[in-house]
């Protein structure tokens, strides 16, 4: 069921037809949804679909196109044809509405276009002012299309439809350009759950209190869900507040005019209140989002080693201590390997053939290893290879097949061949999981006496206890 819905895609390149279609169908569902919202006056007091339409051209750049932004146009002129009798004025008033869904749709493109390394599916800053400029160009032609059909004159109009749409805008465009299905079963915990029915608690404050000051109120509740949840849910809630605080306060369930009858300025002054707070945890989210992503390129580069991509001294550390969560004893095999004369191949061949060795032996020791174990350069031409072995004589074989698959593979720097080998200490021993680091410890140390003797044994040869001390293949023989 998850996989069905991570693969639904309601637009794809090669379907024009299908894309046609679907934009015609969301047209008409938020057409509908918009005019269900009008109160006694023509105009609505939320209008979602600019913002929904808008984000959805904007995320989909093979969308923008003449024929598509006309199919989404038609639909609105069919709707208003079937259900009001606006006549010419639709025209206007449509085409004000295309004139906002255009404008947010081609900037945001624009934007992806001239900044396509930033990491961020929006910057909530420029996100504001594109909204900002939308709405004014959209209020000025749905206001002169709106004064034959309302009895207001135009510079009421003007304000209506400016408020409505920057307000509608920056609740919802945020919102379509980070949504996404959920990617993995949610299993929330209470705790994980505060800052939601903080903002609900929030909310029905807003509802009880009433004033001017109430539109606030759930400010610092979506602050919270921005430094705990992710972008999207971050865009979703602020929607969804946003949204409910425009409704209740349309239909003076939030009295913001506690001593005085509510009027449409009051209603403006509300929207735009709500837009300016709505998107304050949009851009703490996105700082959000950015922080934490500087803090995984940091513990990735302090967890790998940058030369040969394997784990670094300090990342098998924590490795290991994130294997200690798994509750079960294993046999660990610790392997320390040194190739031998390196020093050599830096003083014959320089220090870049060294490092392009060193990347090499540690991607071949890598694909010996596989899923196993765990590779570490422990600094220098010294690795550590951690496996679940099972018993010694299994984790000898692992070590024994690493040494002769580095005997065999030699390596070529500028047409000349270089033949590698590698001494190898083990250690070996039961490890429960609350002890790993522990047991991980004193197996390096026995791992490190047997390397010795590995070395002094002529090199090119795996020692371990298990194999009373030294069984290898001796440099030169076949292995």
């Amino acid at each position: 069921m998850r996989s069905a819905l991570t693969a639904f895609r309601p637009f794809q390149v090669d379907t024009p037809l299908r894309n046609a279609s679907t934009i015609f169908i969301l047209t008409t569902l938020f057409y509908f949804v918009g005019a269900e919202l009008r109160l006694v006056e023509a105009l609505s007091l939320f209008w979602p679909l600019n913002g929904v339409m808008a984000g959805i051209f904007a995320r989909y750049v093979y969308l923008n196109r003449l024929h598509y932004y006309a199919v989404c146009y038609v639909a609105m002129l069919l709707y208003d044809a079937v259900t009001t009798n606006w006549g010419i004025a639709s025209l206007v008033i449509n085409l004000s509405n295309m004139i906002f869904i255009v404008v947010v749709a081609v900037l945001i493109q624009r934007d992806k276009r001239l900044m396509k390394k930033t990491p961020d599916p929006l910057n909530a800053l420029r996100l504001f002012n594109y909204c900002l400029i939308a709405a004014l160009l959209c209020a000025l032609l749905g206001a002169v299309g709106s004064v034959g059909i309302d009895s207001h004159t135009f510079w009421p109009l003007f304000a209506d439809w400016f408020s409505e749409q920057f307000s509608t805008g920056v609740l919802v465009v945020p919102c379509m350009l980070t949504l996404r299905m959920p990617g993995r079963e949610l299993r929330l915990r209470l705790e994980q759950l505060l800052p939601v029915i903080a903002l609900i608690v929030s909310v029905v404050a807003s509802v009880v209190i009433g004033g001017a000051g109430s539109l606030s109120f759930p400010l610092p509740a979506l602050i919270w869900c921005a430094v705990r949840y992710s972008l999207p849910a971050t865009c979703l809630l602020t929607f969804i507040t946003g949204a409910t605080e425009i409704i209740l306060v349309a239909n003076s369930i939030i009295n913001i005019a506690v001593a005085t009858p509510f009027t449409t300025p009051m209603m403006f002054s509300a929207r735009l209140g709500i837009a300016t707070m709505a998107i304050c945890p949009v851009m703490v989210s996105v700082s959000m989002a950015a922080i934490n992503s500087l803090i995984r390129q940091v513990s990735l580069r302090a967890d790998y080693d940058f030369l040969t991509h394997v784990y670094s001294r300090s990342g098998l550390y924590e490795a290991l201590k994130q294997e200690e969560t798994y509750r079960h004893t294993r046999f660990l095999t610790v392997m320390l390997l040194d190739i031998d004369y390196f020093k050599s191949i830096n003083d014959n061949y320089g220090h870049e053939c060294g490092d392009r060795v060193l990347a090499s032996f540690a991607r071949q020791v890598q694909q010996v290893v596989g899923e196993d174990g765990m590779v570490a350069r422990m600094g220098g031409e010294e690795f550590a290879v951690v496996v679940n072995s099972g018993d010694a004589q299994h984790g000898f074989e692992l070590a024994e097949r690493i040494r002769s698959t580095v005997a065999s593979h030699p390596f070529t720097w500028r047409h000349q061949t270089l033949y590698l080998t590698v001494s190898i200490g083990l250690g070996s021993g039961k490890a429960e999981s609350w002890q790993l680091t522990e047991v991980f410890n004193k197996l390096m140390a026995e791992a490190d006496d047997h390397l010795y003797r590995s070395k002094k044994a002529g090199r090119n040869r795996t020692s371990a206890r298990v194999a009373d001390e030294q069984i290898a293949t001796p440099s030169g023989s076949e292995t």
